[in-house]
């Protein structure tokens, strides 16, 4: 494996930061997750948008422009072989001091990571997850807000612990205020008397682009869709539940707290919008590899 790490490419065993970098001392970075499918980078374009105004947020500069971005993302698939894999684009405020001072950092680190993954095992789409409430709270958005995509994931981790501990596949984490808002690394959708629901990005959610997509394709078949303020007893009520992400797709869950989703299976609607999730996949993308690209660019001439 090639990794990128400031516009050089390492062997994976070469691949080192310095141990003063701010990302590794303080998590003082922004990362995203992005995925290959078929020779081409999924909303590639979306992902880098936030990935930049994550940047904005916590006033980090970025020496690349987005285009200049862009094409490092795709250079690093294209020599890891990458036609079906994921990417990890991580930024980090750079090399400093022992002290917190970010001005002490004089440039950002960049680093593209282009691998496989496989986050849930084919059964697990088939049968679903079971799923616990996480006695964690989610962290205020008024301390970090969950739109930035930070590399401070240690909320998130503590609620996972709890998962493994419980012998659960996933955790879901309620506000403050009681109110449902995503998993330790997946976005909730529930569906009840035909009305597809998804936490408000006010209770402090990322709101990811998979969300997005699953709310677009719903729409484009003619369901009701809400973002909505949902608790704890509305998960446990629901006809249908699964969640979204870049690494997860759209995975079912058929149990939490044991109770039981429906009838214990994957719903008709969530395999549905799985399928049509895959489909657009297939054919929407930055090509990876030079062909596609002329072959795209062929067929908008014509």
């Amino acid at each position: 494996m090639q990794v990128y790490i400031d516009g050089k490419y390492y062997p994976q065993e070469e691949a080192k930061i310095s141990v003063w970098d701010h990302g590794y001392l303080y998590g003082d970075g922004i990362f995203e997750g992005i995925r290959a499918y078929n020779g081409r980078i999924f909303r590639l374009d979306q992902h880098i948008d936030r990935l930049y105004d994550s940047a904005k947020s916590i006033l980090l500069k970025i020496p690349l422009a987005k285009a200049e971005m862009i094409e490092a993302v795709l250079e690093t698939c294209r020599k890891n072989n990458i036609s079906d894999g994921y990417v990890r684009l991580v930024i980090s405020r750079g090399i400093g001091d022992l002290g917190l001072d970010p001005r002490k950092c004089l440039k950002s680190t960049i680093v593209i990571i282009a691998d496989k993954i496989n986050l849930y095992s084919e059964e697990k789409y088939q049968n679903g997850l079971k799923v616990i409430i996480a006695a964690t709270r989610k962290n205020f958005p008024e301390a970090l807000n969950p739109r930035i995509k930070s590399l401070n994931y240690l909320n998130n981790i503590l609620a996972k612990i709890e998962g493994i501990q419980a012998g659960a596949e996933e955790v879901v984490l309620i506000n403050t205020n009681g109110f449902v808002t995503e998993c330790s690394a997946e976005n909730i959708f529930i569906y009840k008397k035909g009305i597809l629901s998804t936490p408000r990005g006010s209770v402090g959610i990322l709101e990811g682009i998979t969300r997005d997509t699953v709310l677009e394709i719903a729409q484009n078949l003619g369901i009701k869709v809400e973002e909505s303020l949902l608790t704890s007893h509305d998960l446990f009520v629901a006809e249908e539940f699964f969640l979204t992400g870049t690494a997860a797709e759209i995975i079912p869950v058929v149990e939490i707290n044991g109770r039981i989703i429906g009838e214990g299976k994957p719903g008709k609607l969530t395999l549905r919008l799985l399928e049509e999730f895959r489909k657009i996949t297939k054919i929407e993308g930055s090509p990876i590899y030079q062909k596609e690209a002329l072959k795209e660019k062929k067929h908008l001439i014509a």
